[in-house]
């Protein structure tokens, strides 16, 4: 009756890090992007999970997780490999900003460890991802507020 039940765990354990596989996500600029139904942080060797997002067109972006978990602890996050970013038990994480060419994807790695029963563990998330204006618009709203001052001191002095 051992046998049978420790079988039964491996093998349920082995469909739960199957359904951990590392996914792709479209995501949308200002919309945020759930996560769900991740197994646990069983996929690799150094229990870590890789979720690729696409649909962004060039341009810089700027990146907010949040994430909540069961019998997993997910202690860091890194963007397309960059320097990781440990998460210190918190629900919730700034990512920094990154720079998209040509429609290319972005990666989000997710590195944890399961602090239970493996069976039950997994991993839920949501992510935000903005567009960060560029040099050239804060240029043009600083031109534009000047206008507008030397317009309303000239008004001032012609009365």
């Amino acid at each position: 009756m051992k046998l049978k039940c420790t079988i039964a765990a491996l093998l349920a354990a082995t469909a739960f890090s199957a359904t951990a596989a590392n996914q792709t996500f479209n995501v949308t600029p200002g919309v945020a992007l759930n996560f769900n139904g991740l197994g646990p942080l069983l996929s690799s060797a150094d229990h870590s999970d890789t979720l690729t997002f696409t649909g962004l067109a060039a341009g810089t972006y700027s990146v907010f997780l949040s994430y909540s978990s069961v019998n997993v602890d997910l202690t860091k996050a890194s963007l397309n490999d960059d320097t990781p970013i440990l998460l210190f038990h918190t629900p919730s994480a700034s990512l920094g900003t990154f720079a998209v060419t040509d429609q290319s994807p972005f990666t989000l790695k997710l590195w944890g460890a399961v602090t239970g029963n493996p069976i039950g563990a997994s991993y839920n998330g949501q992510i935000v991802v903005t567009a960060v204006p560029e040099p050239a618009t804060y240029g043009m709203l600083l031109g534009g507020l000047g206008l507008l001052g030397y317009a309303a001191r000239r008004r001032k002095n012609q009365a």
